[in-house]
């Protein structure tokens, strides 16, 4: 694992987001410390370019024409917020410096423009809710997919981000060679998506795999799945700055009995 130093679109500065490697302690007869960083919800940093908006980040991947992951801290406060309605004014991301995909791309494409950081989860902030209607949020999804499974999947994460105070959510869809796309920037179209969970604490973790398909007739509780697993299918490490023993804890299994699902 190693730091890299990244620019992050849309801030004043460059951040330095260093994900931690506490496996490899400068004394090995010293005990291991595991310290927290600024942004613990973020997965190791790779090549691709960073782009902070004001409640999430997200790793826009161009050779796929869409973020490979997007990251945020959800509060039980945010995600029971009703104050604003959805604005509905999608748009391509100015910050991508590449382009993000367009509203054209998705025109008569039979898909679903799928927000990856729902606008459920930005109804307490005007401009929040406005920044999750960027192109950069966004991902081809089969429509029934979109509007079902998918939505209540979004549901049953802010029910838990009111029962356990707040969580670190990071979801898109698992980009891999080969893909079919739509319209002229050739914006990948993924068969499954993810969502990985935990609670902020790091003592609890779920995560999610979903085909990009009709599943009226399925439950979500069908698509859980380990942490570790989703790494497998999606290449990326998930808190890379937990010790080897916290992350076979958090990421190696997942018990459904101490998260409790009140959406299907």
């Amino acid at each position: 694992m190693f730091a890299i130093l990244m620019l992050v679109a849309g801030c004043d500065t460059t951040e330095d987001f260093p994900p931690q490697d506490p496996d490899t302690p400068n004394d090995p007869d010293e005990p291991i410390v595991v310290v927290k960083p600024d942004h613990p919800e973020l997965p190791l940093l790779g090549d691709n370019q960073i782009i902070r908006h004001e409640a999430y980040t997200l790793s826009y991947n161009e050779k796929y024409e869409q973020a490979e992951w997007v990251a945020y801290e959800l509060t039980g406060e945010h995600a029971a917020s009703k104050e604003f309605d959805r604005t509905d004014d999608f748009r391509p991301d100015s910050l991508v410096l590449t382009g993000s995909a367009e509203l054209a791309d998705y025109f008569k494409s039979g898909f679903d423009r799928g927000h990856l950081m729902p606008a459920g989860d930005c109804r307490w902030n005007e401009k929040v809710m406005s920044e999750s209607f960027y192109m950069s949020n966004m991902s081809p999804q089969n429509p029934q997919f979109n509007r079902n499974r998918w939505r209540f999947l979004e549901m049953q994460v802010r029910d838990w981000a009111v029962k356990y105070g707040a969580l670190y959510v990071i979801t898109a869809g698992v980009l891999i060679d080969g893909l079919p796309t739509i319209g002229d920037n050739e914006v990948a179209i993924p068969n499954q998506y993810y969502k990985v969970i935990t609670d902020t604490a790091m003592t609890k973790g779920i995560a999610f795999l979903l085909p990009n398909e009709n599943l009226n007739k399925d439950s979500i509780q069908n698509y859980f799945t380990t942490i570790d697993e989703v790494e497998r299918a999606t290449g990326l490490d998930f808190f890379p700055w937990l010790s080897m023993e916290q992350e076979q804890k958090l990421e190696g299994k997942t018990d459904t009995s101490l998260w409790g699902f009140k959406y299907k």
